[in-house]
């Protein structure tokens, strides 16, 4: 079931998972280095022929990206437990579900902004996100209290 969070409390959360959406992004970029790297060596194989593989510094490369997966992993599913999604990681975009005159809509922020100061319909993305005004503030709602 899906978590819907007022602004305080998105806030909230976001001040949980600020650092590890930074780290997961840094090793979403490692990992996409590494595998660069062992894509540049299958390819100079390739060309080559089939040329001698060095089998050590392929297997540390690909220990490296393993590491790097289960790390990465470990983080996303650290962030999602707490019931924001994580949209894009190479610019460190977070949504949190909320509820605005009836509808799922969500509130959304971005790597070095300061807080969440936009939402955006389900369906537009980042691109349609509008500021949250008062109007928004006076008619958005997050679950029920237990």
């Amino acid at each position: 079931m899906a978590r819907y969070f007022n602004l305080r409390e998105a806030e909230a959360v976001l001040a949980e998972v600020k650092d590890e959406l930074r780290q997961a992004a840094t090793l979403a970029s490692e990992l996409g280095a590494v595998a660069a790297e062992l894509d540049e060596i299958a390819q100079r194989v390739a060309m080559s022929g089939g040329a001698v593989v060095h089998r050590e510094q392929v297997g540390r490369i690909k220990s490296r990206r393993d590491a790097l997966a289960g790390r990465l992993q470990a983080i996303v599913l650290s962030i999602q437990e707490h019931g924001c999604r994580i949209k894009d990681l190479n610019v460190g975009l977070l949504d949190f579900p909320t509820i605005y005159r009836g509808h799922e809509v969500y509130l959304c922020w971005k790597l070095g902004e300061d807080g969440i100061q936009f939402w955006h319909e389900v369906d537009d993305g980042f691109r349609g996100r509008k500021p949250i005004d008062r109007e928004f503030l006076e008619n958005h709602v997050g679950d029920p209290p237990n």
